[in-house]
């Protein structure tokens, strides 16, 4: 039969959040200020656990860790891919990733490569993504001088929007904001501007200069690739929104009976819309699910839109 595992997302709470994913997604959330629902996830942060089938209660890193063939046996020793559904009820802080190499050298980590699709917006909604700076020592002088109304380099999106954000990319969600996040398996954030806010204890987050000036990249790349690989089946279409060396995105718009060959490791499916039947079971908005190795087809049937994240 193969192994297709429901996840329970985990919920936390943030001082941007708010209860969209209660309300979009019928999510239980811990507070009115819920940020992020870590919807399929192995990180000791957020490990998610099994909802079903013969390994339910189990949490994800402990099914990679024991069964790793239900993954393709695949190398990584640590579960590489990590899927978030975010809402910014405020802006998020301006932060950039280290890549693989920096965070394995300070932080035992992989590093922070990571993908984001516009789920939804509210009125005009914005993004930080990248900044003007063409030199390191004219990033730093800004930074210094909190000359971030310069610096930054603020876009409008939309619903349906997609965006690559490599490691040692300036960046911010803002206000707003629902996002789908695929990334690699990694929490290491370092904060360059939080907006002089206070905590519920009156005291500003902690920003990390140092390390933000080590890893920015300069200049900023401020090219987004907008053309996407589309590509039919019957009832449905597939849009490949990314295919880079850590993760591949796509997402299916399924309308009625469709049949699609498994032949990757494993993916991770989310349910952005609509509802149907995945494999037979009732599947339905806010649904997230591994499809393991031993899967070799995925049989959606219904009217849904569906996020598949892959390595």
């Amino acid at each position: 039969m193969g192994h297709i595992l429901k996840m329970i997302p985990v919920l936390q709470d943030k001082i941007w959040g708010g209860t969209r994913l209660r309300d979009e997604y019928g999510y239980d959330l811990p507070s009115e200020t819920t940020g992020e629902a870590w919807v399929i996830s192995a990180h000791p942060n957020g490990d998610c656990q099994i909802a079903n089938g013969e390994y339910a209660g189990m949490t994800l890193s402990q099914l990679y860790q024991k069964h790793r063939e239900l993954f393709g046996n695949i190398k990584s020793e640590q579960f590489p891919l990590l899927v978030k559904i975010i809402d910014a009820s405020e802006d998020l802080s301006v932060q950039v990733h280290p890549d693989d190499e920096y965070a394995k050298k300070y932080e035992n980590s992989l590093g922070k490569t990571e993908s984001w699709y516009v789920l939804g917006t509210k009125g005009k909604t914005k993004m930080v993504m990248g900044h003007h700076a063409r030199t390191k020592e004219e990033f730093i002088s800004a930074v210094e001088n909190d000359d971030y109304d310069h610096l930054l380099n603020v876009i409008n999106i939309n619903k349906g929007d997609f965006f690559y954000i490599p490691s040692g990319t300036l960046h911010a969600i803002c206000s707003g904001s629902l996002i789908y996040e695929a990334q690699q398996s990694s929490d290491i954030t370092y904060r360059v501007y939080d907006y002089h806010r206070k905590d519920k204890e009156g005291n500003e987050r902690e920003l990390h200069i140092k390390q933000s000036i080590d890893v920015a990249k300069v200049p900023a790349d401020l090219e987004q690739n907008k053309l996407f690989m589309n590509s039919k089946l019957d009832n449905g279409n597939v849009t490949q929104y990314l295919k880079c060396k850590f993760l591949s995105v796509y997402k299916y718009r399924i309308g009625g009976e469709c049949t699609i060959q498994h032949d990757q490791p494993f993916s991770l499916l989310t349910v952005i819309e609509g509802e149907g039947s995945l494999n037979g079971e009732f599947v339905s908005k806010g649904d997230n699910f591994v499809i393991c190795n031993d899967i070799e087809t995925i049989c959606f049937d219904g009217t849904m839109d569906v996020m598949v994240t892959t390595l």
